[in-house]
């Protein structure tokens, strides 16, 4: 099975250079251009490469898509709600995932990993943002997934990277499967 594995911001070419000035943490971005530049990216990411592998049968794999501009532009910078709906449906045309999963995390925890990667230089705008910024953005995703259920799957991500790949595992092969991509299920 071919698959594309990608990610938002910065799944293309003009992706990555956009992705680096809106999570550069020396970089002072308003809310608004932030919302903006993220739609963009999307609207470039949907029509250059997402649509393109999937008119191709491939499966997509994306780090992150339109949820995150509800749960980060919406929850956590306050844009409304009718406002978020229209730009992410101008930027995707209306494509939708298959599948979503989300892993989920409490906040105390996620900023505990953040430190982690933090001491590797490996944080951005967004990470360093504060709990209250943090647990809007969750308590969204946590909202959306709870209102899409046909989509979306919650991993407790708590455990180690063993245990939440193999619960991986056990929703996406099946869901791979039910659809015609396996024969059988691998783990």
């Amino acid at each position: 099975m071919d698959t594309v594995a990608t990610r938002e911001p910065g799944g293309t070419a003009l992706g990555q250079r956009l992705r680096a000035a809106l999570l550069d943490i020396d970089e002072q971005v308003d809310p608004l251009a932030e919302l903006l530049v993220f739609a963009a990216d999307r609207a470039h990411h949907v029509r250059t490469l997402l649509l393109p592998a999937l008119e191709s049968n491939q499966i997509v794999l994306s780090d992150r898509y339109a949820d995150a501009t509800v749960a980060y532009q919406g929850a956590g910078r306050g844009f409304a709600p009718k406002l978020i709906h229209e730009i992410v449906e101008l930027a995707t045309g209306g494509l939708t995932p298959d599948l979503t999963l989300l892993f989920d995390l409490s906040v105390a925890e996620s900023a505990v990993r953040t430190r982690r990667r933090v001491a590797s230089k490996t944080t951005d705008r967004l990470d360093i943002e504060d709990a209250a910024f943090h647990t809007r953005v969750r308590n969204a995703y946590l909202e959306i997934a709870k209102t899409e259920t046909h989509r979306f799957r919650v991993i407790d991500a708590r455990n180690s990277t063993q245990e939440t790949h193999r619960k991986v595992m056990d929703i996406v092969m099946p869901f791979l499967q039910a659809r015609g991509f396996l024969e059988e299920t691998v783990h």
